[in-house]
């Protein structure tokens, strides 16, 4: 089997080498063909799905759990069968409701947390969220605050753990030391962007994730499609858009380099770009946002790749990081 499992940093649960992402469940994906992947998923041995309260897009914010909790209810042990991540700290006000502050802002208030928690619980048609993340730093809001409400609502039997996306290497520090001065597990993973073509979070964050046994969970590991073939994709107009124009523009050196590479190996380029997160010993599971069944497909092939020495050297060439780990990266 392609597919994998891996311990969540230090942690005990167990996950997929690879992660579905439901991002485009709803405003891209039809509730029918959204079904079909999730099932497909479980088939190939995907246990590990992330979504967010505020996914829906145009559809409207909250949609998008609702799709995976109408997926739950079919029944036969779907929902048993997921590990289940969502997110907390934007607004995801529902149509219909009226306006509150406290809701409707970004942010990790005790407030917010609870009552966000319980409306995806309601989306979701579930009693537990697996994963519980905040989907961005809240350095105003007191870590005592915080925790406490990540701390009752475990108590609760409503989450089982707590994760972080999008912290600096120095905030994943202070939550984790906050949370074990009151006893608490604390984090146990972080969700960056992480691809061959941004690779900062190598610098802090990758060290610190390492140090207090988070799992890393990559959003973004095409780097918006970047790294999915974005020359091809330019020449047949099927990505048009004037940001993502500009991007290839900026980047058509190493584009040119790095599909010359693939084609040489005999590989797509996004297939590629998953294989390299995948032999990444710090990367958990990379998270895919398949928006088409032949889209899972390729991620799954992905995780039969291996990737030789000279490859990885190759890629590395084509798109350097930082230099390594701070402070070496930049000092003696």
């Amino acid at each position: 089997m392609a597919i994998q499992y891996k311990r969540l940093g230090k942690h005990g649960v167990v996950v997929s080498n690879i992660c579905l992402g439901t991002m485009n469940f709803g405003p891209r994906t039809s509730e029918k063909d959204s079904f079909a992947i999730m099932d497909r998923a479980l088939e190939l041995g995907i246990n590990f799905f992330d979504t967010a309260d505020v996914y829906g897009g145009e559809v409207g914010r909250g949609a998008t759990e609702k799709i995976v909790g109408r997926w739950f209810a079919q029944g036969a042990g779907r929902r048993d069968a997921v590990v289940l991540a969502t997110k907390v700290y934007n607004p995801a006000d529902e149509e219909g409701e009226l306006p509150e502050p406290n809701h409707n802002s970004r942010n990790l208030s005790a407030m917010k947390i609870k009552r966000h928690c319980e409306g995806s619980l309601r989306r979701l048609q579930t009693e537990t969220i697996d994963l519980y993340q905040m989907h961005h730093v809240d350095r105003d809001c007191p870590w005592d605050e915080a925790w406490q409400a990540f701390s009752a609502l475990s108590d609760q039997g409503k989450i089982v753990y707590v994760g972080s996306s999008n912290f600096a290497g120095w905030d994943i520090a202070t939550a984790c030391q906050e949370a074990s001065r009151r006893g608490m597990m604390g984090l146990v993973s972080e969700q960056s962007v992480y691809n061959l073509a941004n690779r900062t979070v190598e610098l802090e964050v990758v060290p610190a994730c390492r140090h207090y046994g988070l799992g890393i969970i990559p959003w973004s590991p095409l780097a918006g499609g970047l790294l999915g073939g974005a020359l091809e994709a330019q020449s047949t107009g099927r990505r048009s858009g004037e940001g993502f124009q500009k991007r290839v523009a900026e980047n058509r050196d190493k584009l040119e380099k790095y599909e010359a590479l693939c084609k040489k190996i005999g590989e797509g380029p996004g297939v590629v770009a998953l294989a390299w997160l995948l032999q990444n010993p710090v990367v958990t599971a990379p998270i895919i946002g398949p928006r088409t069944m032949d889209q899972l497909e390729d991620a799954v092939r992905a995780a039969e790749l291996k990737l030789d020495d000279e490859t990885m050297a190759k890629l590395d060439e084509i798109w350097p990081g930082p230099g390594g780990e701070a402070p070496k990266a930049y000092a003696w």
